[in-house]
């Protein structure tokens, strides 16, 4: 696998902060303040920070859920603020998987249908999205429960439909937020591996997690402390799977 360290870079955020404010304007919480971070192709990056640091608000940006209130972001070459909401919207569908705790699967659908469900919003033909959805679900190990619905997988099974729906789109960059959240130790192990061999493959992630154990698997962790970074800490000898 080629080295990240001299890959372009996929996500480039420059001196962006994030300020909620309160209705009458004045300001209710300052979440980012002033963050420089640089994500290169291929790496696969863990978020960290206790509640209130900022780690939230940094996934949404990154993955184009929310804009900055100041400073650039520059998303696969792009700059994220001179699109339309219209723009964004169709860009982040194309740029971006999501992966969440829940599952969010739709449980009147069978696996592929579900998995069908963004490329269904990107207008694909019917007879491609059913072959990019049947190739995703066989990626992550679903291969044999094709005409299957949700209620009939176990969690560890349908976070691995979840992780296919996400990868259906052939994201540039793969965004987990606590993926083995919902998950016992053995199941969240096997989802894990999942994520191991995509990033194998070439694929870059962004883990948000609170496990220190978990973040010690990716090859690099990013520390937000007050919403600043407050370590960001490259970790050697991390591109193999571990045994």
């Amino acid at each position: 696998m080629p080295d990240p360290a001299h890959a372009p870079p996929v996500a480039e955020l420059i001196g962006v902060r994030k300020t909620y404010y309160k209705p009458d304007g004045s300001v209710m919480v300052e979440a980012l303040k002033g963050v420089d971070l640089t994500i290169r192709r291929g790496e696969y990056v863990a978020i960290m920070g206790a509640s209130g640091s900022g780690k939230s608000t940094l996934m949404n940006l990154l993955g184009c859920l929310d804009q900055p209130t100041e400073g650039r972001y520059h998303l696969a070459g792009k700059d994220v603020q001179s699109m339309t909401d219209e723009e964004l919207s169709d860009f982040r569908g194309r740029t971006v998987g999501f992966i969440f705790q829940a599952f969010n699967l739709i449980p009147q659908l069978t696996l592929e249908d579900n998995v069908e469900v963004p490329l269904v919003y990107q207008r694909v033909p019917k007879a491609d999205r059913r072959r990019r959805a049947l190739e995703a679900m066989a990626l992550v190990g679903l291969a044999d429960r094709v005409g299957h619905r949700p209620r009939e997988l176990s969690g560890g099974q349908q976070q691995r439909a979840a992780i296919a729906r996400a990868l259906v789109t052939r994201p540039v960059i793969l965004m987990a937020d606590e993926p083995t959240g919902n998950l016992d130790s053995a199941t969240g192990e096997a989802i894990l591996r999942v994520f191991e061999d995509l990033h194998a493959q070439g694929m870059t992630i962004i883990m948000v997690t609170h496990d220190d154990s978990i973040a010690d698997r990716c090859e690099r962790i990013v520390r937000l402390k007050d919403g600043l970074v407050e370590t960001d800490t490259v970790l050697r000898n991390r591109s193999a799977v571990p045994a």
